[in-house]
């Protein structure tokens, strides 16, 4: 009669597996971030029930103070008067013809500086999406 032995099993983990996924999670998240583009300056939107989604190149801002901000792509937000509004318009339609205007007024604002913008924006032909906040 032969004598068996009962051998241990030795379990093994490997940490391969994890780590790629670790990596790979880490990659996902440094992609998606410089995606997005924070509005820096503090407008509280308008609220509407329909969210239309689009990816505005310029960004003009007007705060509860009236004061205009204009931004291109990933750019930081920087003050501009009513009357630089217009030529930064133009420089930025030259780089990229296809651009969209993201207009993010304060809901304060009175009603005739959203138009007045959206007059200049008509006048030059370019387009325009008004930036509102979900209910």
């Amino acid at each position: 009669m032969a004598i068996q032995r009962k051998r241990k099993a030795s379990v093994e983990f490997s940490m391969a597996s994890m780590t790629d996924m670790i990596f790979l999670l880490l990659l996902f998240f440094m992609i998606t971030s410089t995606v997005v583009t924070p509005n820096a300056v503090k407008v509280d939107l308008p609220q509407s029930t329909q969210q239309n989604i689009s990816k505005p190149l310029a960004r003009l801002t007007i705060d509860k103070k009236l004061r205009y901000y204009v931004a291109y792509g990933t750019q930081k937000e920087r003050p501009v008067s009513f009357d630089q509004i217009i030529p930064f318009l133009k420089n930025v339609y030259e780089q990229n013809n296809e651009m969209v205007v993201a207009l993010y007024a304060d809901e304060t604002i009175p009603y005739s500086e959203v138009v007045k913008i959206l007059d200049v924006i008509n006048q030059n032909k370019l387009k325009m999406i008004l930036v509102t906040r979900s209910k």
